[in-house]
């Protein structure tokens, strides 16, 4: 399940494990096109962490980022960023990318 995360919760929510960040909101096509990949994902890779974040609603959390574009996805293990990618990513390949980390 890709949880919600709000900026007061971030740190603590990423702080341990491998975490996949979205970065999207509601009015974003291609953010709509990416999230039933993140579920899908979700669902299928358990021993990692899917988060989203609304960037209208946590706008302070964007800017720390320097969230320019969305869809973002961040890839962070035990709290560090690992990995940014922006626009949308295919399943496999997003998949790929998420087990380099594990």
């Amino acid at each position: 399940m890709v949880e919600e995360l709000t900026t007061s919760e971030f740190s603590e929510q990423t702080s341990e494990g491998v975490c996949v960040v979205d970065f999207w909101a509601p009015w974003c096509g291609p953010c709509r096109m990416q999230a039933p990949i993140m579920d899908q994902l979700a669902e299928e890779m358990e021993d990692v962490h899917f988060f989203k974040v609304n960037v209208d609603e946590n706008e302070a959390l964007a800017q720390q980022f320097a969230i320019m574009s969305i869809p973002t996805i961040m890839i962070m293990k035990d709290g560090k960023i690992e990995d940014t990618l922006v626009g949308v990513h295919q399943k496999a390949m997003l998949e790929d990318i998420i087990r380099r980390y594990m």
